[in-house]
């Protein structure tokens, strides 16, 4: 019988443990006798690896056992609807998740379950920080769904969350019109608390609630040809077709000194100009085979963006499966978020690898379960949009 310690060391480092490892690592976090911060960080992150433990989690969670944020997001994870009263309760208490990263967990629930909650948590006063983040990220994941609470998040454009106000109504689109006037004036910088970073977010959100492109072609554009490109790419990269006087100017950025910039300008330009030609050498030089996961992100990204071009980016498919291979997870040891970081990657890299289709190398296969795609277990709801 293994000990907790070498359980929940084995859950951190390895994508396959052995299933007996999980076993101990969540009787642990069930036990109200039993308290390992360690053990509770990794249940939280494991989603559907730990899905044959769900009805014991939800009857600690009933009775208030163990770490009842942890066995939530654990249920959420999962798509386990059980999980829906605890997070009502978490928000009515001002105990809601702090991690911004967690928000991805909660995005999968129905949004309709729990938005009356994230719309409380945004009308306290003053707006406590870790909540706020954390609601304004999961409102942007939901997307359009979130709709109800544009009065809330129009808000939070006089506070110093306005960067993930624009996000988020940018996401909501046209039902976040009633804030055209407020997002044009941070997009031309007239706006009190408008920053460096503002006006391109602004721009382009501006343009997902109204559908006039014309201001975020101005704002991303000048950006773009400005020096400060790899803050306008990703806009101009949503833009698509609608930016192709920028096409020349994206171009040349594809052989920035900075691999984030390359990475964004191959993706705008396959985008604006859908020649994925020039891009998937760009791309699939910053995919590296023994990226740790900090601090390239843009290894990640790059990977995302091979697999939306699909499959002109073929070349790239045995290097994703050698890497979708790999036994370790990303991270250093005990990283609070090793699991949850690793998980995704494993997610971008199969769903890439789905994307392309398939090759010589044999059909895709992820390593472990994505922990993501859990579908609810009593209810059958839509699942939300990936943000910009």
């Amino acid at each position: 019988m293994r000990t907790l310690g070498s359980a929940v060391k084995a859950v951190f480092r390895y994508r396959r443990p052995d299933p007996e490892c999980w076993e101990v690592v969540v009787a642990a976090v069930c036990d109200g006798t039993c308290h390992s911060w360690d053990a509770n960080k990794a249940v939280a992150q494991a989603g559907s690896a730990i899905s044959a433990h769900a009805d014991r989690m939800a009857e600690a969670l009933d009775k208030r056992l163990g770490s009842v944020e942890e066995l939530a997001l654990a249920l959420a994870g999962m798509g386990d609807a059980r999980a829906l009263p605890a997070l009502r309760r978490l928000g009515e208490e001002n105990h809601l998740p702090s991690d911004r990263a967690h928000a991805r967990i909660l995005a999968g629930l129905p949004a309709a379950e729990l938005l009356p909650t994230m719309r409380t948590v945004l009308r306290q006063e003053p707006p406590p920080y870790h909540a706020s983040t954390f609601t304004l990220e999961l409102l942007a994941l939901w997307g359009p769904a979130a709709a109800p609470a544009v009065p809330e998040v129009v808000r939070y454009l006089e506070t110093p969350y306005a960067y993930d106000a624009l996000r988020v109504l940018g996401r909501i689109g046209p039902a976040a019109a009633v804030a055209a006037d407020r997002l044009a004036d941070f997009a031309t910088g007239r706006a009190g608390l408008a920053g460096r970073h503002h006006p391109r977010r602004a721009a382009w959100a501006h343009w997902k609630v109204t559908g006039d492109p014309a201001l975020a072609l101005d704002v991303c554009g000048a950006a773009v040809g400005s020096g400060t490109g790899s803050h306008g790419l990703p806009f101009l990269a949503d833009l698509g077709p609608l930016a192709a006087q920028y096409a020349d100017t994206v171009r040349g950025l594809m052989d920035s000194p900075g691999g984030w910039t390359r990475v964004a300008a191959a993706h705008a330009h396959w985008r604006i100009t859908g020649d994925p030609e020039p891009a998937v050498p760009v791309l699939l030089a910053a995919v590296d085979p023994d990226w740790t996961g900090n601090p390239a992100l843009s290894t990640r990204e790059a990977v995302r963006r091979l697999g939306e071009i699909g499959a002109p980016a073929a070349a790239a498919a045995p290097l994703l499966r050698r890497i979708l291979a790999s036994g370790e997870r990303l991270g250093h040891p005990f990283e609070s978020r090793r699991i949850l970081a690793d998980e995704t990657y494993v997610r971008t890299l199969t769903e890439a690898l789905e994307r392309i289709g398939p090759s010589a190398d044999g059909p895709v296969r992820a390593p472990v379960p994505s922990a993501r795609r859990g579908l609810l277990r009593r209810w059958r709801g839509p699942h939300a949009a990936r943000p910009h």
